[in-house]
């Protein structure tokens, strides 16, 4: 194989609400963050480990503005995106950060309601930039 692929698959809980960043010309970036947990049972005590990992997660456009309509703290999503480094220089020193660019979203879970009812739980479909439909099942998580 000679090409290469920079794809990346995330299943978490918002950690934060969705900050957008509107421009001229009707552009808009959200930026979230989201949890992932890894559990384990540590076999020298056999108490259960979870290890948490954080995600920042940028979306852009229409995308942005769905995941700021209908997503809140606390509620599960599936991501799918690439994986993007930016550097930037901070007091004369070189700061960097890992973002993951996403293009493609599930909502899984969402708390917000939109018109007095909440959003349809059969709807399976995933969110991309050019759509505006999202799923939502009630989970039991621990934000």
């Amino acid at each position: 194989m000679s090409g290469t692929i920079n794809k990346v698959i995330l299943i978490g809980h918002l950690g934060d609400e969705v900050k957008m960043t509107y421009f001229e010309g009707g552009n808009s970036i959200g930026r979230f963050p989201i949890a992932t947990n890894e559990s384990y049972t540590n076999k020298q005590t056999g108490q259960k480990v979870i290890n948490t990992e954080w995600h920042a997660i940028v979306v852009r456009n229409k995308l942005a503005e769905i995941c700021e309509k209908y997503l809140t703290k606390g509620d599960k999503v599936y991501c799918e995106g690439r994986i993007k480094t930016r550097q930037w220089l901070q007091e004369g020193q070189k700061r960097y950060t890992t973002e993951i660019h996403v293009a493609n979203m599930t909502f899984l879970s969402t708390k917000k309601e939109t018109g007095g009812s909440a959003l349809p739980s059969d709807d399976k479909s995933s969110i991309s930039p050019s759509q505006e439909k999202s799923t939502t099942t009630e989970d039991d998580f621990p934000f």
